[in-house]
């Protein structure tokens, strides 16, 4: 009697698993571009920054030139025509301050925090890729916006004495708008990642660069002439005083203490980035 032997099949092979890049930090720079750039709040708030330092910038160097036959001695020997025109950085520093603590705190508020820490496990490279994007970016359009809005103001005062960027101090003046401007967004992004909440962030921000440089104007002369010029604000504006005073910071001292505090704040924020639940 013979038997007939059924060759087995072959066990079918599992699928091969889908070919998984690896996570670098070139990637996550990309990903956070692609957020960036399609949130229309990122628009509206850097076009709020720019038509601030523009439109305020021209305003006040109109104003100024149409009232310069009225303006009294003293008020004419203290004017800055380089100061005038870039007065708009004030209320751009606002919005990108609010933008850069938008950046992280805005993740936390939707819950996408997850998602994205969940794709970049290491959780620093985030950080890393959202403070550099986001200071790449503030710093073209602020210092571009600086130079625009200086070359209008100039114009407009040129009969008044005006200046060129040839003058003394005034190139050092019209690229520290736009760096005083974009270390306010990076602290705004630290910050925003210290405190993961959009109002308390911002609260942070406008305390530590408004209320905080108010309240030390408050003190004792001789007190405040040596502390109120280490507080940030008035560290980093430094950079856009045409002439040192006595009180102050030297131009580019002052900004590296501005940016010192950024740097320390960031620091924070990658520690407890690491150490904290999402």
């Amino acid at each position: 009697m013979t038997t007939t032997t059924i060759p087995a099949e072959p066990l079918a092979q599992a699928p091969a698993p889908a070919a998984r890049g690896h996570v670098t930090q070139a990637r996550v720079l990309y990903s956070e571009w692609i957020k960036l750039r399609t949130l229309r709040s990122t628009f509206f708030t850097l076009l709020t920054a720019v038509v601030a330092m523009i439109g305020l910038g021209t305003l006040f160097s109109e104003f100024t030139a149409s009232h310069w036959q009225s303006m009294a001695p003293g008020e004419r020997a203290r004017f800055d025509p380089a100061l005038t025109s870039l007065r708009g950085y004030f209320l751009a520093q606002l919005a990108i301050g609010v933008l850069g603590v938008l950046m992280i705190s805005g993740e936390y508020a939707t819950g996408m925090i997850r998602s994205t820490l969940s794709a970049v496990p290491k959780r620093l490279p985030v950080l890393w890729a959202k403070a550099a994007l986001f200071t790449a970016v503030v710093w073209v359009l602020m210092t571009a916006s600086a130079v625009v809005v200086f070359l209008i103001g100039q114009a407009l005062l040129a009969s008044h004495h005006g200046m060129s960027l040839s003058d003394p101090g005034a190139l050092r003046m019209v690229l520290g708008a736009g760096l005083y401007v974009t270390v306010v967004g990076l602290l705004g992004v630290a910050i925003g990642a210290l405190i993961r909440n959009t109002a308390g962030g911002i609260a942070a921000l406008f305390g530590l660069l408004l209320i905080i440089p108010v309240l030390g104007e408050a003190l004792p002369s001789s007190w405040g002439n040596h502390v109120n010029q280490w507080l940030p604000s008035n560290a980093g504006q430094s950079l856009l005083a045409l002439h040192h005073e006595a009180h102050t910071l030297q131009p580019w001292t002052g900004f590296a203490v501005f940016c010192l505090y950024a740097v320390v704040a960031l620091a924070g924020a990658a520690y407890l980035l690491k150490r904290r639940d999402a």
